[in-house]
């Protein structure tokens, strides 16, 4: 029968060798939570081996933030955001997000979303087109062979774009002060729809 001490010990084993490549902050706590273990200080080790996973989580996550693009010429950007743990990823799935703005207040934000609850909702509305045809504000929309559909009322100067990528997958670009979708399709079509895909949803 497996114990929690062997538990323990094929946590710190498997740790050990992916920390081969990761920071010295990591290998470091991996040491530390062996240590520990060999101590018998299972308390001890499992707070340190939590650790190490946590600095190796933000590793990750700065990997996936680089699926976002970098701004268009003219354009500026915030630093990518991602929630992918606790409770409100839970409720909303794993999410990236990335505003970029202009100098003339023209805005726009990148989302991508994976086990989303909105994918429901659009996989009804792409299955019956006359819900977006009853929307004058609303029309279908493809991007790379992905369905989705774009939002824009006649008097605002606000566009949003939903594209659903697979069956997991759904990335939404919004854009305010803008006089077309042109800006938010380009930032649309600079991802990388199959390495988002395969990173977010694998």
């Amino acid at each position: 029968m497996t114990t929690h001490r062997d538990t323990l010990l094929a946590l710190a084993a498997a740790l050990s060798l992916s920390g081969a490549v990761m920071a010295d902050d990591v290998t470091d706590q991996l040491e530390s939570a062996k240590k520990a273990y060999e101590s018998g200080e299972l308390r001890t080790a499992v707070e340190t081996l939590n650790f190490a996973i946590a600095k190796i989580q933000e590793q990750m996550t700065a990997g996936l933030l680089k699926l976002l693009p970098e701004p268009l010429a003219g354009w500026q950007a915030d630093a990518g955001e991602s929630q992918s743990g606790g409770m409100a990823a839970m409720i909303t799935g794993t999410t990236l997000s990335r505003r970029y703005f202009r100098e003339d207040g023209a805005e726009v934000t990148l989302s991508l979303m994976a086990d989303s609850p909105m994918m429901p909702m659009l996989t009804m509305a792409m299955s019956m087109p006359f819900m977006m045809q009853a929307n004058q504000d609303m029309k279908t929309y493809a991007l790379k062979g992905n369905r989705g559909m774009l939002e824009h009322a006649a008097d605002s100067d606000a566009y949003e774009i939903t594209l659903m990528v697979g069956n997991r997958l759904v990335i939404q670009g919004k854009g305010s002060k803008l006089q077309d979708s042109k800006a938010v399709e380009q930032y649309l079509e600079a991802l990388d729809l199959d390495a988002i895909q395969k990173a977010l949803t694998n």
